[in-house]
């Protein structure tokens, strides 16, 4: 089980998730990658950290 508590380490999230995705990572992109990765974590913290009342539902799906 995650940790709530735990900070996101890009660095250590790439490291470990690369080999377990079959993905080959050359070393040089590693900077570039885990920049993403800390932009992506922000924006999920955005919406993660948004506070919404208990009665609130989900808005209905619509499909074309």
């Amino acid at each position: 089980m995650l940790d709530p508590s735990a900070t996101f380490d890009p660095e250590a999230f790439a490291a470990a998730v690369t080999p377990l995705l079959g993905l080959p990572l050359d070393p040089r992109w590693m900077d570039s990658i885990t920049a993403n990765l800390r932009v992506l974590a922000k924006a999920a913290e955005l919406v993660s950290d948004f506070p919404l009342a208990d009665e609130v539902e989900a808005a209905p799906s619509f499909e074309a």
